[in-house]
């Protein structure tokens, strides 16, 4: 799994890229292996002023050209993160779910017709 944290306005720690790293790791098990690259941003939107203001924004790029983005702004940064990573992982296993759904029904289409020696 590919990882690229970006983050603007203030310092990414290490503690914050380990936590970001687990998060999704345990988010995103069921369809790691789908995975090519994931890109993490985080930002402080107003600066020193406060408030909620912490944006965490992640996009998902899977095997076969399919892109999941989602995004959270929260008070705390770590709030941000961990919340992301559940909505990410609920919308990678949907999209997984419906990909292998259409996968099953076109193959069933497919198999063909024998018919019987009379």
């Amino acid at each position: 799994m590919n990882i690229q944290i970006h983050a603007q306005d203030f310092t990414l720690t290490e503690g914050l890229r380990e936590h970001v790293a687990r998060r999704l790791a345990f988010a995103l098990n069921h369809g790691l292996d789908r995975v090519s690259r994931i890109v993490v941003r985080l930002s402080d939107v107003n600066g020193p002023r406060g408030g909620v203001d912490k944006r965490c924004a992640i996009e998902i790029r899977l095997k076969g050209a399919l892109t999941v983005a989602i995004e959270d702004t929260e008070a705390d940064l770590y709030a941000a993160i961990d919340r992301v990573a559940e909505r990410a992982g609920r919308t990678l296993d949907r999209r997984l779910s419906r990909s292998r759904q259409f996968s099953a029904l076109s193959l069933s289409r497919k198999q063909p017709l024998i018919a019987e020696a009379e």
